[in-house]
């Protein structure tokens, strides 16, 4: 079950080791403003939903800022991690919300809730987001033209992880790989058997196909 792979640390170091090769190729790309060099400038957060026992530095949002005098503006590199200024891990947001839209099947608001501890008024918040705004947004245009026609805007993310979890089989590499599409539109899911993933990092996606240009 894909609730159960929110309970693995295995899958935050995957997702932070994920986020640590973005922040460093926007890093080596320099500021995207004035050409100037970018310095590490992470900051720490306290994300909700995760193991109890997942190491702190998983919790820093790793963030960028110019070095050259008269710009210093902060950049922040895509996270497969952080969903905006959410309070809990975008894992668990897709997750929660996912089993919520399968509330045919046995998730009902109230199971969902007793699962991970998440109030009425957040869920229905995620929900929203997701019904909403979510399918308006320009990060999601920009992947919509990569999914087939079984992924409706109005069954997301459900449809989503769906697609990967037929393409991968085991919920923690379809996980990684639905939150690397979300961070940086790794590639189409499609062809998402193509994807590659080294077996001597532990299933960690390879970083060398994914669309790390920077706007």
């Amino acid at each position: 079950m894909i609730c159960e792979v929110l309970e693995r640390v295995s899958l935050f170091r995957l997702l932070h080791r994920l986020d640590v090769d973005l922040s460093e190729r926007h890093r080596a790309a320099g500021c995207p403003v004035c050409g100037g060099p970018l310095h590490r400038a992470s900051y720490q957060r306290k994300p909700r939903g995760g193991p109890a026992d997942i190491p702190q530095e998983y919790g820093r949002r790793l963030s960028l800022c110019c070095g050259r005098e008269g710009c210093r503006r902060r950049q922040l590199p895509p996270s497969c991690l952080f969903l905006g200024r959410r309070v809990y891990w975008t894992a668990v947001i897709l997750v929660v919300t996912t089993l919520r839209q399968q509330r045919g099947v046995g998730f009902s608001a109230n199971r969902v809730r007793r699962i991970f501890g998440i109030s009425r008024k957040t869920l229905r918040r995620w929900l929203a987001f997701f019904r909403e705004e979510f399918p308006k947004s320009q990060q999601w245009k920009e992947r919509r033209g990569l999914l087939g026609a079984t992924v409706r805007d109005g069954h997301l993310p459900a449809d989503l992880i769906r697609v990967f979890i037929e393409a991968f089989r085991d919920p923690q590499t379809a996980l990684c790989g639905c939150l690397s599409f979300l961070a940086v539109k790794a590639f189409a899911p499609g062809s998402v058997r193509g994807f590659p993933f080294h077996a001597e990092d532990g299933g960690l996606p390879s970083m060398k196909r994914l669309d790390t240009s920077i706007s």
